[in-house]
């Protein structure tokens, strides 16, 4: 992975720090274990909620769950790093999955810990990525060394893909290419009413709120 310059952030130096997290509960019990030792300057509980907070507060380091609402954590590194490429990135998930964690660090986050992490060891891990460190829980670690040196396909780890019965993923990849309902419902020999389902169930599982952001999420997949 590169490294980018940076200059170490001083011992004393209040960080300033965005919380997101689809949870209210959880981002409140953040901010009261870090609160003493970094500036919570701002949240988000989606993509869309989140992008905005970054971009107004241009925060040291971001805390970043995997799973959100409208696109999910990489998601939002991607539309942030559009605008400010050196926007860096802490994802704190529940997920130790190496897919999700092979994700988020492709997308261009520089650390990944799990929320099972105590306050004093984020508060830590906070620092070092502000510093310009990469920053993983130890058995992380190894998933991105893995991915990287060749020994995992990334290719065929996708958890959210494999949410999808069968029916679904025809229905995503033809949704994706452009077809209309009514073309799915003839080209699969189902009804609309059947399609409309599908559509649906395929939006909850990926946490979608669109067709165009399916599209564009089957896109990145090369699915079409």
């Amino acid at each position: 992975m590169t490294e980018t310059t940076s200059h170490p952030a001083s011992p004393n130096k209040l960080l300033r720090v965005v919380v997101v997290d689809d949870h209210e509960m959880f981002r409140t019990g953040v901010k009261a274990e870090i609160g003493r030792h970094v500036q919570v300057v701002g949240e988000g509980e989606d993509v869309a909620t989140a992008v905005k907070a970054v971009l107004a507060q241009n925060p040291d380091v971001v805390l970043l769950d995997v799973h959100l609402p409208g696109g999910g954590g990489t998601e939002v590194i991607k539309q942030v790093h559009a605008k400010n490429p050196e926007q860096r990135f802490l994802a704190l998930s529940v997920s130790d999955a190496a897919e999700d964690v092979i994700g988020v660090i492709r997308a261009g986050a520089r650390g990944y810990v799990t929320k099972s992490i105590s306050g004093e060891e984020l508060v830590a891990a906070i620092r070092r990525v502000a510093d310009g460190d990469a920053v993983f829980s130890p058995r992380l670690a190894g998933f991105v060394l893995d991915a990287f040196s060749g020994s995992i396909d990334i290719s065929s780890v996708d958890e959210e893909l494999d949410r999808l019965s069968n029916r679904e993923r025809e229905v995503l990849r033809l949704i994706a290419r452009g077809y209309s309902y009514k073309e799915i419902a003839r080209e699969l020999f189902i009804s609309i009413k059947t399609v409309e389902t599908h559509v649906s169930s395929v939006l909850r599982k990926l946490q979608l709120s669109n067709r165009h952001q399916l599209t564009r999420w089957a896109t990145d997949r090369r699915l079409i």
